[in-house]
């Protein structure tokens, strides 16, 4: 049995919705070890023990028939292909004794950037568990001053934490608008709403970042709930700031299309100054409107869907033309409020987040 034991890498991968290039499982005798702090997948576990299960010599492959050591998962939403790295067999007392030294030393790694988690207050409400598998998801890297961390107009590939030192947002012109420090977070907006980066993020000074690949950021989100209405807080609050200026143009009425002001922000902007007035969605076949009183929704229509589950499919659409109407009628405002609104527009982004990762 040629791959009895050893470490297999993933080489490829296409939408597969738990593993990332470069992570390896490792297979000793009957057992199968995945990633740190990623579940186990049936569909490639089974894959593999059929593959472990064949009785070919590992000579051939080790004499260059390396095409016998490539493989492809069975797929489920997505797909991974893999190969087999290296040999590992620790047949003699000096063998295991350095295999246990690596782990060891992979433990200490963990474990030291689990403890620098541990100082951060996003991560205080976690176990130390759950901290260890968080930071196996996480690459801790050093910045020098003036280098460029992300940068605008790029797409959203990773959640930054930063660990120490500070980082400053700067425009197009090089202006610095804010800065950041020890234990705060950024690139998260890209991540959950899919539009690229918008602004430039340098190091202020020399500083040590922890990154996170937006695969592992969705499944921390699923797996820490805590975290997930934290992060979804934060997107609130940054679309909330940032669209506090262009909010006041509601004053006299507003017009546009859903192209250029999605309606999570429209909703957030009409919440935040606490607007009393209808806003209509035309698109097509599609008929929508909002009734807001004080910032809060009495009434969602989506064509013949109303209530909750209305609100939550305007917040879905992309397309169309909308219309701010200030004023309702006595009657509109004796409505109740059909749920507390940032509980729902957190609700309503997590179902967008969930479809745009199907």
């Amino acid at each position: 049995m040629q791959f009895r034991n050893g470490v297999f890498i993933i080489t490829e991968e296409n939408y597969c919705p738990l593993y990332n290039v470069g992570e390896e499982f490792v297979v000793a005798d009957i057992s199968l070890k995945f990633p740190v702090g990623k579940p186990t997948c049936m569909i490639l576990a089974q894959d593999v023990f059929k593959i472990v299960s064949e009785d070919v010599s590992f000579g051939n492959v080790s004499k260059g028939e390396a095409q016998k050591a490539k493989f492809e998962c069975g797929g489920c939403s997505g797909i991974v292909r893999f190969e087999f790295k290296k040999e590992k067999e620790f047949a003699t007392l000096q063998m295991k004794l350095l295999a246990a030294a690596d782990r060891k030393d992979m433990i200490k790694l963990v474990s030291e950037f689990a403890g620098l988690l541990r100082t951060i207050d996003l991560f205080r409400m976690l176990t130390d568990d759950d901290l260890l598998d968080l930071a196996a998801l996480l690459s801790l890297e050093n910045y020098e001053w003036g280098f460029p961390i992300v940068q605008a107009g790029d797409p959203g590939t990773n959640l930054f934490i930063i660990i120490s030192g500070r980082v400053e947002v700067v425009d197009d012109e090089g202006i610095s608008l804010a800065e950041m420090g020890k234990g705060e977070v950024f690139g998260e907006m890209s991540l959950l709403t899919g539009d690229k980066v918008t602004a430039t993020i340098l190091a202020a000074e020399p500083c040590k970042i922890a990154k996170m690949s937006q695969k592992n950021f969705r499944h921390i989100l699923n797996r820490f709930p805590v975290l997930q209405v934290f992060f979804y807080k934060l997107l609130v609050s940054r679309i909330t700031t940032a669209n506090l200026k262009r909010a006041e143009e509601l004053g006299s009425g507003m017009v546009g299309q859903l192209v250029d002001i999605p309606p999570v922000e429209l909703c957030q902007m009409i919440n935040s100054i606490q607007k009393t007035g209808r806003l209509v969605i035309d698109s097509n076949d599609t008929k929508a409107f909002l009734l807001f009183h004080e910032g809060e929704v009495l009434q969602a229509v989506h064509n013949e869907m109303k209530g909750k589950e209305a609100f939550y499919r305007i917040l879905t659409m992309t397309k169309g033309r909308f219309k701010f109407i200030q004023g309702l009628t006595v009657t509109e405002k004796k409505q109740d409020v059909i749920g507390g609104f940032m509980a729902m527009l957190i609700e309503g982004m997590r179902r967008i987040d969930e479809r745009r990762s199907d």
